[in-house]
């Protein structure tokens, strides 16, 4: 089964991006209103670009909202935008390429008809730099690495101890009776993961923006009949934090290598160090038996130091929480009233009601509850991660949370790169500006 999933694991991920891409589609890209015309055909008059255009021949941001008129030539574009940039209440501005005039390009009409692939291309993006990033740090491992990593570990379990929350033993023990429960814990820890994450992207997307678009299309002014109140800020928002938890994970494990608890029982020397770690005899249940490694974790370029923070946790409960808040619509209904009426039989409108929440609203907290408390179980039954490397994934998770917007000031370098390749991104395809700085019916037009 193990060298199945090997196989199947990245075909799975393969797949879960190319039926992403189609699903999230662009369904009537003849309603848009940019043009499928090449770009000499359009026209424009100098006196309608030049008030597009600023003095330096720069364009804003909110004026970049507005002048989106496919009718545009290429070459009257204006040839530059403002970006703002602002960390920790430090704001300046910019200037950046304004890529509009690439809009009649092959790969920029391509990325108009599925706009997925921007998320796609983030999603390696953001992956792959984390695993280079892990990468690197697992090749410049030497024996000091490994003995911090180790004392580390045992001070997280003294730390444990004197909390009375070292229950990791007692939990493995118990799941590891049940050989089918243990089985499927290892194969949960090891493909859910990272495909769980991406099925998640791509319904938050399509739930907050190919929803909305769709009825936006469909003649709706409304634009949220369908989809999520909160639109794409919410999904950008999101992605964002997904990034961020990388970041500052890949912080934490570099400082801070530590040990996941099914190593400590590899230690065969004779020292006291040695003694103690194998003493507490925690199991490597994934690499045993009954087993079920990942491709993505067990390669020889994997840092097996980088227990803390648990990023298992920290996404899980980033997905848990996203769905059991996640904005209905008003059109489902957010509360369901049950009337008593035998306490005012002759007036039963009179009668005391009892609010409760929608059943959408229930199954989504059931859910969102569910998933990360899986995911918990699993990481600690199989013996890869402390319960405090699960709280100190749930704190990177809050921060990132918090802070993901510091991740808008890489748009100025987005437009660099975009301009170097030729290509401009779709508007609606990780807008990654205000909904309230374009109308309704401009959300999905470029």
């Amino acid at each position: 089964m193990a060298g199945i999933g090997v196989v199947a694991e990245p075909l799975i991920v393969i797949a879960l991006l190319i039926s992403g891409t189609w699903i999230n589609r662009d369904f009537a890209p003849g309603r848009r209103r940019a043009s499928r015309r090449p770009a000499d055909t359009r026209r424009v008059s100098d006196e309608s670009a030049n008030r597009n255009e600023g003095v330096d021949g720069t364009i804003g941001d909110e004026e970049a909202a507005r002048s989106s008129s496919p009718s545009l030539l290429g070459t009257q574009e204006p040839k530059w935008r403002k970006r703002d940039l602002s960390i920790w209440g430090l704001k300046t501005q910019v200037t950046t390429p304004n890529t509009r005039r690439f809009r009649g390009y092959v790969l920029s009409r391509l990325l108009e008809r599925f706009p997925f692939l921007v998320e796609c291309w983030y999603w390696a993006l953001i992956y792959w730099v984390y695993q280079l990033g892990r990468a690197a740090t697992a090749v410049w491992i030497v024996e000091g690495t490994i003995v911090a990593a180790e004392n580390h570990a045992l001070q997280l379990i003294a730390l444990e101890q004197k909390l009375h929350i070292f229950w990791e033993l007692d939990i493995q023990k118990f799941i590891m009776k049940n050989v089918f429960m243990m089985t499927w814990i290892n194969r949960t820890y090891s493909f859910i993961h990272i495909p769980g994450s991406i099925a998640f992207l791509i319904w938050l997307f399509y739930y907050t923006n190919t929803r909305n678009r769709l009825d936006a299309q469909d003649g709706n002014d409304s634009g949220h009949a369908k989809g999520s109140p909160a639109g794409p800020e919410l999904y950008e928002s999101r992605r964002r934090t997904m990034a961020f938890c990388n970041l500052l994970a890949f912080i934490i494990f570099t400082i801070w290598p530590c040990m996941p608890p099914r190593l400590l029982s590899t230690d065969t020397s004779d020292t006291e160090t040695g003694k103690l770690a194998r003493s507490y005899g925690f199991v490597d249940t994934v690499h045993g038996p009954y087993g079920e490694g990942s491709i993505w974790t067990d390669n020889r370029f994997t840092n097996k130091f980088a227990a803390m923070p648990s990023l298992h946790f920290g996404y899980s409960l980033l997905i848990g929480l996203t769905i059991a808040t996640i904005p209905l619509n008003m059109a489902h209904g957010l509360r369901t009233s049950y009337i008593l009426p035998f306490f005012n039989r002759s007036h039963p409108n009179l009668a005391p009601k009892i609010r409760m929440l929608s059943w959408r609203r229930c199954v989504c907290i059931f859910i969102g509850t569910l998933y990360p408390a899986t995911i918990l179980l699993c990481i600690i039954a199989t013996a890869n991660h402390f319960i405090l490397d699960a709280v100190a994934g749930a704190c990177v998770c809050g921060v990132a949370w918090w802070g993901n917007d510091v991740l808008l000031n890489l748009l100025a370098l987005e437009d660099w790169f975009l301009w170097v390749v030729r290509i401009h991104k779709p508007r609606y395809a990780g807008m990654d500006v205000k909904e309230d700085e374009l109308p309704a019916r401009e959300l999905w037009k470029d």
